[in-house]
């Protein structure tokens, strides 16, 4: 396909694309003839995004496979694989390859990720949408992982209890009286229990920690990614929940993450009565 002619660009900065240039080239390189470019600009400019469109994202080097109506994984979140591949290349271990769960994965993108970093891992996956969990038995299965649908920790096997020793996180945080001020490509083309953090964003965060001494092993990473208005309330639910707990973040991707360890004998604080 040639490159694809002023029109296009035009069209697509009119319809508000910030890199016009670029998604031009991207679409023009996914179509095979000119009427089937206009069909692609066409869906864009209609609001899709454009990573629903080409069927993929690049995300830390790798062309993640993400279906319409998959979350889509952002760039920022590059900053929670990285701290997560920092932990394990710095964590001595006796088995050779350390357990990692991405919990709440989408379309698998960060264990995928940290699978391509880090070497050879024992790793799983889990989502509770159907739609993530087809797209990343694509992205994660080519990589010996394994993917499991259910709720949170509900779908991984048994044996994996006190054995993980990363667990990656991009939980949903959005408080849910916000999700209508968010951009119309997520709000209306990403499934609202990949963004609906409930009341106050950090329902989801809550059950996570409050389970996590379960599912890590000693000395074992909790990695939550959060934003900065939430990390101290983050930690707070870290803490609570028998883990030690430090925020770090990135200005340059404006990325926040919180990591937790697991401390042999730790156990969690009961939460205060209601």
């Amino acid at each position: 396909m040639p490159a694809p002619r002023p029109s296009v660009i035009t069209r697509l900065r009119a319809a508000g694309c910030v890199f016009a240039e670029d998604e031009a080239r991207l679409l023009g390189a996914a179509a095979a003839t000119p009427d089937e470019l206009d069909a692609l600009v066409e869906r864009r400019v209609s609001g899709l995004p454009l990573e629903h469109i080409l069927g993929w994202v690049e995300f830390c080097g790798l062309r993640i496979e993400v279906d319409a109506g998959v979350f889509v994984p952002r760039r920022r979140t590059g900053f929670l694989v990285q701290q997560a591949a920092r932990l394990l290349a710095g964590t001595g271990r006796p088995r050779p390859a350390p357990v990692v769960v991405d919990l709440c994965c989408g379309s698998g993108a960060v264990g995928a990720a940290l699978a391509a970093l880090s070497g050879p891992l024992e790793l799983h996956a889990a989502d509770i949408d159907p739609a993530a969990v087809r797209c990343a038995v694509r992205n994660i299965v080519p990589l010996a992982g394994a993917v499991h649908e259910g709720d949170l920790y509900e779908p991984l096997p048994a044996r994996l209890r006190g054995r993980v020793d990363v667990l990656a996180v991009n939980a949903p945080c959005v408080p849910s009286a916000e999700i209508g001020t968010l951009p119309q490509e997520a709000r209306l083309h990403e499934p609202r229990v990949s963004l609906d953090g409930g009341t106050d964003g950090l329902q989801v965060q809550q059950r996570v920690a409050a389970a996590a001494l379960e599912w890590l092993a000693p000395g074992g990473h909790l990695l939550v990614e959060t934003s900065r208005r939430q990390a101290s309330r983050t930690v707070e639910l870290f803490i609570r929940n028998g883990l030690t707990a430090r925020v770090s973040s990135s200005g340059a991707l404006d990325a926040t993450v919180v990591i937790g360890t697991a401390v042999v004998g730790a156990t969690a604080v009961p939460a205060d009565p209601a």
